[in-house]
């Protein structure tokens, strides 16, 4: 075990023995990812590259092709145009990549850039990527008060704390952790809970699934924020009827390390990703509580398409069409990734969702 792994095991201990030795596995996920200077985001390790030999656990796709950027700057353009405004708010922004695509197509469009990130050591890789683009870029630690700007979220939500509902011979449990000294690990213990997901869940057998509490309180606060402007969330997911379909019995948490996956967030605590899938109805209906409008959904596919993406490949090397097609494949990126974008004001159609939006689904 790394020192900074042993460090972080003895915060969670402390948090878990001042909660009666149980956490719930939001507040676990929580210090594991994001613990200062320990958790697997505020450590300086690198997280996202194409490329295991990079030291990276994950890529994005920024960083799989700067096609994505380049085709969600012409949604971007059309609603800054749309808002009457000229800031893009991002959040989480990772390696600074999508920035700069965006501000290498939108250029003066964009008068200020705006980061939030918690993260110092993510802070300081942003600005070596944006150092051309100083002057527009600033960086925050927390929302804004007000916001009047084109919001951006990539793969933001997915690694927000999720809390994690058993249903074991008929009875709900919340699935929480403990520390088995006798092994010396963390280790599941799972407790009665009033707890519920939000449809009904009709399997006969057991089943494990996640409620997002805290994306969805996340898009309340922007919703509350958010005074002149949309917001675009782009992440893996579902609608309710199919997240939480019967089917589904084993969740869909998932951890990434050295470009693998594995199912286990308990092993290498703050060494690797810790993810789930999102609900993107709650998303909506979180969204609508705070009076904002979903102006479109659909497919990663259908929104960059729609954003003109085929057109800017047509003089693309094939090396670079041969990862962009990345994006839009069914069996890559293309169906599993969606996007959201929730608006205030009047209606509108933005251009990603022209063909192929789905929010009646929702």
């Amino acid at each position: 075990m790394t020192a900074q792994a042993s460090s972080l095991t003895t915060k969670i201990k402390q948090f878990m023995h001042a909660a009666g030795d149980w956490l719930p596995f939001d507040r676990f996920m929580a210090l594991a990812l994001y613990a200062p200077l320990l958790g697997y985001y505020s450590a300086s390790q690198q997280q996202i590259g194409r490329m295991p030999a990079s030291g990276s656990d994950f890529v994005t796709a920024p960083e799989m092709s700067s096609y994505f950027g380049a085709s969600l700057a012409l949604s971007v353009k059309q609603a800054l145009a749309q808002t009457h405004n000229n800031e893009v708010l991002e959040f989480g922004a990772g390696n600074g990549t999508l920035a700069f695509q965006l501000l290498s197509a939108l250029g003066e469009q964009v008068q200020t850039y705006t980061i939030v990130e918690v993260s110092a050591a993510l802070r300081e890789r942003q600005a070596h990527t944006l150092a051309a683009f100083r002057p527009q870029v600033r960086w925050v630690s927390e929302l804004p008060d007000s916001i009047q700007a084109v919001v951006l979220g990539n793969e933001v939500l997915d690694a927000m704390p999720v809390r994690l509902l058993q249903l074991s011979a008929g009875v709900w449990h919340e699935r929480g952790v403990v520390w088995n000294e006798a092994e010396s690990r963390f280790a599941w213990q799972d407790r009665p809970t009033d707890e519920r997901p939000p449809v009904e869940i009709s399997s006969e057998h057991d089943y494990l699934t996640e409620i997002h509490l805290q994306a969805e309180a996340f898009v309340r606060s922007v919703g509350e924020r958010l005074q002149r402007g949309v917001m675009f969330l782009i992440d893996y997911g579902f609608p309710e009827a199919e997240y939480y379909h019967e089917q589904r019995h084993m969740g869909t948490l998932m951890c990434h390390q050295a470009h693998r996956s594995d199912s286990d967030p308990l092993q290498d605590v703050g060494r690797k990703d810790i993810t789930a899938h999102i609900n993107f109805t709650g998303v909506a209906l979180a969204a609508q509580e705070v009076g904002l409008e979903v102006l479109g959904y659909t497919s990663q596919a259908h929104f960059l398409i729609n954003s003109g993406l085929l057109g800017l490949l047509e003089n693309a090397s094939l090396q670079d069409k041969a990862m962009a097609q990345k994006l839009i494949l069914e069996h890559e990126m293309g169906e599993l990734f969606k996007v959201i974008a929730l608006g205030c004001g009047e209606m509108w159609q933005p251009l990603g969702f022209v063909q192929g939006d789905r929010t009646h689904r929702l």
